[in-house]
């Protein structure tokens, strides 16, 4: 295993390639990222990278977004098959129809999209910054919210807008179990519940904290609390453990298991193995039709714009 770890370093020192990885994949490919970090960091990233080949270790999409971004470089993906539930419950054929449906209305995409989808949006947001930038539009503005219903849910529940919601989901975030979290609160009742805000409503309302991958990693660092249940995908305990090391986490399980974690097999398909035989190769490439992007970078770079600005 030293081997290949090796060799996937000098292979990227050799060809000037970044590897990045979201915070889902396994832990041994987190562990030898040049950067980890949730959607919206992986993008920011892919923005300012001075390298020559970005390997994105994640879903498809995320390849794609690096790729619109970055079209002067060369955007590779360890597995082309580590697509998304989210992305793939919003075809961009029936989500044109849907936006046609309603005019008028300002156009938010979660950034869990095809780069065909992101084409017809006015918007991308992440999970990180969906509020602040939904508070940002004038709340007169009518909006369509897609695809992930249940974020969308959530944004409108503290927002008080009402926004039009796609009816989509995330099969690992919508299988959080309200009564498996209680168990193990009961187990742990000083334990606090870390929420990702696309799980369902009855689970939110558990939550000490609801936040997007990076922010509940924050709060598990900073809180005073040292036992947490997470809920979201389990691949965040890994860098959590690392930050929090005195700390516990316990991984909050499907309701239709009786494992001890949720996990995403899209984002499990990505293998040190697979990532040395990407940057030996160079391949798969990620391209996205130069019309789609063109289309498709204008509300992205809107979402980083605005993220900028309400830092400030």
């Amino acid at each position: 295993m030293q081997d290949i770890k090796s060799e996937i370093r000098r292979l990227a020192r050799e060809k000037n390639a970044v590897i990045m990885a979201h915070y889902y994949v396994s832990p041994d490919v987190q562990d030898i990222a040049d950067f980890i970090g949730d959607s919206l960091a992986l993008a920011q990233k892919a923005a300012e990278t001075t390298a020559d080949i970005i390997v994105l270790c994640g879903v498809h999409f995320m390849g794609e977004t690096a790729a619109i971004l970055c079209p002067d470089k060369k955007v590779l993906v360890p597995d082309t098959n580590a697509t998304c539930s989210l992305a793939e419950s919003c075809p961009a054929p029936e989500f044109e129809a849907f936006v046609k449906a309603h005019p008028g209305h300002t156009v938010v995409s979660y950034v869990n999209t095809t780069a065909a989808t992101k084409a017809l949006t006015d918007i991308v947001v992440t999970s990180s910054n969906a509020r602040q930038i939904v508070e940002s539009i004038p709340a007169e503005t009518p909006i369509i919210f897609g695809p992930d219903q249940n974020l969308g849910a959530y944004i409108n529940s503290v927002t008080g807008r009402n926004m039009v919601l796609w009816n989509g989901a995330c099969h690992v975030h919508a299988r959080f179990s309200v009564e498996k979290i209680l168990q193990i609160k009961a187990e742990h009742p000083d334990a606090k519940v870390l929420v990702h805000p696309e799980c369902k409503g009855p689970v939110v309302k558990l939550a000490d904290k609801v936040g997007s991958t990076a922010a509940l990693l924050n709060f598990a660092i900073n809180d005073a609390a040292t036992t947490f249940i997470v809920a979201t995908e389990s691949g965040i305990l890994h860098e959590m453990q690392k930050k929090a090391p005195h700390k516990t986490f316990i991984p909050a399980p499907p309701d239709d298991s009786t494992c001890g974690c949720n996990e995403c097999e899209y984002m499990k398909l990505v293998t040190l193995e697979k990532l040395y035989r990407c940057l030996l190769d160079e391949q798969p490439v990620v391209t996205v039709d130069a019309d789609v992007a063109a289309k498709a970078i204008r509300p992205i770079n809107r979402m980083l714009e605005l993220s900028e600005r309400l830092k400030q």
